[in-house]
């Protein structure tokens, strides 16, 4: 019995007539490590989406972005990305403080590719890596449980045109974005919020 598929997976796997086809992914193509190729994929990404949960089960999803490489493969089980400063709200953070389970989704929109990744993360406010990352709130590690591909084909073909102005670069300011500007929120930021200055 698959431990990768629920009784909802199944239902709809025989439903479709999909168990067949399901059952040959797992065994080919879901692995519990990151090879060289999945590796030099992440590590290429300036962007990924990731899924947590709370104790009551709802989901949250956010968008991650840094310049490339800012996701770096510790090992073939452990991968890293640093938190940068946000609307303060650390709803996904929260969770994985909560319940630890995370899914990443890669996305390659240029060159249709996507990758998907499972496992249990944890935050860390003194990591090593912290001090090479500037601006980083902490680093978040991901003990890594499943790795593997997703079908490409609906995936919309679109073009970078600009990086993120307010992505950390280390020797210059990032700027403050406008809405930490604005009266609803410039008088309850941290106190040492860049905004403030």
């Amino acid at each position: 019995m698959s431990d990768f598929y629920h009784g909802g997976s199944r239902e709809l796997q025989d439903r479709f007539d999909t168990r067949r086809l399901a059952d040959r992914i797992e065994q080919r193509l879901v692995v519990d490590h990151i090879g060289d190729t999945d590796r030099a994929f992440i590590e290429s990404r300036d962007m990924f989406f990731l899924a947590t949960t709370d104790t009551d089960g709802l989901p949250s999803c956010s968008y991650k972005g840094g310049d490339p490489g800012f996701v770096r493969v510790v090992d073939a089980r452990t991968i890293a990305f640093p938190s940068f400063d946000g609307n303060g709200m650390f709803l996904s953070m929260g969770n994985v403080l909560q319940t630890r389970k995370v899914g990443l989704l890669f996305i390659d929109f240029e060159k249709p590719r996507r990758l998907r990744l499972s496992g249990e993360a944890s935050i860390s406010l003194d990591d090593p890596w912290l001090q090479q990352c500037p601006e980083a709130q902490f680093i978040v590690r991901i003990a890594v449980t499943k790795v593997f591909p997703n079908c490409p084909r609906y995936i919309h073909k679109y073009a970078l045109v600009e990086r993120s102005p307010y992505v950390p670069h280390a020797g210059c300011s990032t700027p403050v974005p406008n809405w930490k500007k604005s009266d609803w929120a410039s008088d309850v930021l941290p106190k040492d919020d860049p905004a403030k200055r």
